[in-house]
């Protein structure tokens, strides 16, 4: 889950030279899911520009008898807990985006976790299991394909690749937003000058065209934020992941 990794980090040479890519799971969940961290992620991490976002989708088996998030919360209330939706694994982002729906929308989905998202895609197409959520990149060759159908987007505004699909908002859940987001992170000791120089790059990076149209093949939104803007949306979504832990139950087996 990222955790040997950002140990590693942690306990690094404070000198710039040595980073990692947080990201939605080692940053804002896996401090919920585990009890035994060897590592406080706040205190032994410096945010130094919040990257990119890839917006979560929610998808469903073409042969689910619902065109939308309306249609399907319907189908689920209907009949509760016959409905399936697999995930990569327990406490993946995916999860996590499931378990938040399930909570606002107050319906009842049975979860299966595999281990990744290639099998969980397997038994998805194949009409084993009828939902999930993930980022796009997995899932819209197979929307196209006509094998799953999209019935929300988790971001908070529509996808130029799916136009006409609305937003869980939209749909009915105000202030509904699920990103897979990346962004860089350093030792908590590397000197302030040279988080800033890191992060005036990144920022510099984000604007970049060409940077930008390679992320929007994947529907990624480039961001290049300050260390402090990217500070304050780790802490936002610790609260909002956090919540949702506890809530749902999550453990990571």
């Amino acid at each position: 889950g990222g955790i040997v990794a950002m140990q590693e980090v942690a306990r690094a040479v404070p000198d710039g030279y040595t980073l990692i890519i947080g990201h939605i799971g080692t940053l804002a969940i896996n401090p919920f899911l585990f009890k035994d961290m060897p590592f406080d992620t706040n205190r032994d991490f410096a945010a130094v520009s919040l990257l990119a976002k890839v917006p979560s989708i929610f998808v469903v088996n073409a042969g689910v008898p619902a065109k939308d998030l309306r249609e399907f919360v319907a189908l689920a209330k209907a009949e509760p807990g016959k409905l399936n939706y697999g995930s990569a694994g327990n406490g993946s982002a995916g999860h996590l985006a499931m378990e938040f729906l399930k909570l606002v929308a107050d319906i009842d989905l049975l979860h299966v976790p595999y281990k990744g998202t290639g099998p969980n895609l397997t038994d998805l197409l194949a009409g084993r299991t009828q939902a999930t959520a993930a980022g796009t990149p997995p899932l819209l060759p197979h929307v196209k394909a006509g094998k799953l159908r999209v019935i929300a987007v988790g971001a908070t505004k529509r996808l130029a690749a799916l136009p006409d699909v609305g937003t869980v908002a939209e749909q009915g859940y105000p202030g509904f937003e699920t990103t897979q987001w990346y962004g860089l992170n350093a030792p908590a000791k590397v000197p302030a000058a040279i988080i800033k120089r890191l992060a005036d790059e990144a920022a510099k990076a984000a604007k970049v065209p060409s940077v930008a149209e390679h992320f929007q093949v994947d529907s990624a939104e480039a961001i290049g934020s300050s260390p402090q803007e990217y500070t304050d949306f780790i802490l936002k979504e610790q609260a909002r992941w956090g919540e949702v832990v506890r809530k749902a139950k999550i453990t990571p087996n």
